[in-house]
């Protein structure tokens, strides 16, 4: 496995992250358990926000939380500078409660729900990013009875497809997220926005896909969004206070991913948004980006524990641990790759390969294939690296399985900041059946 951030194997041949022992921490906090390499998520952060610094322009870097949304995370970002992009009301609570400033607030989501739109003008957030034009009417009749001003991005669906798998990809024509450019309706919104009393439009947002290990498609969205920018100057007089061109710049998972330094996406994005905008005779706009598994992906890893074995003769060897698919859905969702080893014995070296099943009653929950191993016995600690990103936000109940705790760890001291659900927990929310009297009954 590779070793990513502060990992490393310490003399007693068990992996250490952030100066702690795994198997420790597998002993005190028991598996399932999240464990978040602090130092690297900073580097991260901090990377993204100097590439930025250096080429001397206004800028914004928005933790994109749907990755990994946890108060400690939120205040985590906070604490580094970072803005905050939320897609729920459940996000924007938790953002709160972290002790976000609303303003450095922003909302996506293609179907934001009334509620939650009054919410966020509750709050007077930063913006909200408009995904269409059922959003765009909500917004403006809310804003019209309040008589409040409400900053907003709109958000272009440009038409360029990131090699990526298809569910994480977004920016083709046919996507459920934004206005299309190709069909005029991003033409038409702005229209909207611009001769609205109550709607102050920032700019537009522009998002690709996910896990994108070249600029080459965010150079085209930036041309094909220019190249409507020029229309919208000469129709409406108009030129963007912001543009954000969203996240999606890949990590490793697994030998053969070769993402890119942040400062290599960030200067191509600032030198193309140069170049437009002195063709244009246009201002430069402050850039925004939204990174979120590029921060937070490779700084988590997942330890299990090993149980139950199955030995198919000239055909697989299974191994099954204590989680699952119930922490980590990627697989099951879309064949996502990982790589493992065992925590606590770091150094032995491989003797076989190993499937490695979850424990949830579905033939789909498989976290690993034909993972090399040392021979595996029961009890032994794997550790599944690169979980940092969608793996708690997408955990679940199946089977009522108790999702995980959660420990950042970070010059060799490990701090609780996501409980372990109880069985408790799992049935707090759940009210009895109320059987009705039946008459018996008469002949």
């Amino acid at each position: 496995m590779y070793l990513h951030g502060t990992m490393e194997i310490n003399a007693s041949g068990h992996l250490e992250i952030g100066g702690v022992d795994t198997v420790e921490l597998a002993n005190v906090y028991r598996t399932p358990l999240f464990v978040y390499d602090v130092a690297l998520i900073k580097e991260r952060m901090n990377a993204f926000k100097d590439a930025f610094e250096k080429k001397q322009v206004a800028y914004q870097v928005a933790y994109a939380s749907k990755a990994f949304s946890t108060v400690g995370m939120y205040q985590l970002a906070h604490s580094a500078g970072l803005s905050i992009d939320v897609v729920s009301g459940g996000e924007l609570f938790t953002a709160l409660k972290a002790g976000v400033p609303a303003s450095t607030i922003h909302f996506h989501g293609n179907n934001k729900s009334i509620d939650e739109l009054k919410m966020a003008l509750d709050e007077q957030i930063g913006c909200i990013v408009v995904d269409n034009f059922y959003e765009l009417k909500t917004i403006q009749t809310l804003a019209e009875e309040r008589g409040q001003t409400v900053p907003v991005l709109l958000r272009l669906t440009p038409n360029v497809e990131a090699h990526t798998h298809e569910y994480i990809t977004t920016g083709q024509e046919d996507s459920k997220f934004g206005f299309d450019l190709a069909s005029g309706q991003a033409t038409k919104a702005i229209g909207i926005c611009i001769a609205d009393e109550y709607l102050h439009l920032l700019g537009v947002h522009s998002h690709i896909g996910s896990q994108i290990f070249e600029t080459d498609g965010f150079v085209l969205a930036i041309e094909k969004v220019f190249e409507n920018l020029a229309l919208w100057k000469q129709t409406f007089n108009y030129e963007p206070a912001v543009l954000n061109f969203g996240g999606g710049f890949g990590i490793r998972y697994v030998d053969g991913d070769t993402p890119l330094h942040p400062s290599v996406y960030v200067e191509k994005i600032v030198d193309e948004t140069i170049k437009h905008t002195t063709k244009l005779e246009m201002n430069m706009p402050e850039i925004w980006i939204e990174p979120g598994r590029s921060i937070v992906g490779d700084a988590g890893t997942t330890l299990y524990t090993i149980g139950s074995q199955k030995d198919i003769p000239n055909v697989r060897r299974y191994l099954s641990v204590d989680g699952g698919m119930g922490d980590n859905l990627r697989p099951a969702l879309y064949e996502a790759k990982y790589e493992g080893m065992l925590a606590n014995r770091a150094n032995d070296k491989p003797e076989d390969t190993f499937s490695v099943a979850g424990k949830c009653c579905e033939s789909g929950d498989m976290l690993i294939w034909d993972l090399p191993l040392p021979d595996v016995t029961a009890n032994d600690i794997l550790a599944i690296s690169c979980t940092g990103a969608y793996g708690y936000s997408m955990a679940n109940n199946y089977n009522r399985i108790p999702r995980p705790a959660i420990v950042f760890v970070e010059d060799g001291e490990a701090q609780l900041v996501v409980k372990r659900e109880t069985y408790e927990d799992l049935v707090k929310l759940d009210l009895p059946y109320q059987q009705k009297a039946v008459a018996p009954f008469e002949n």
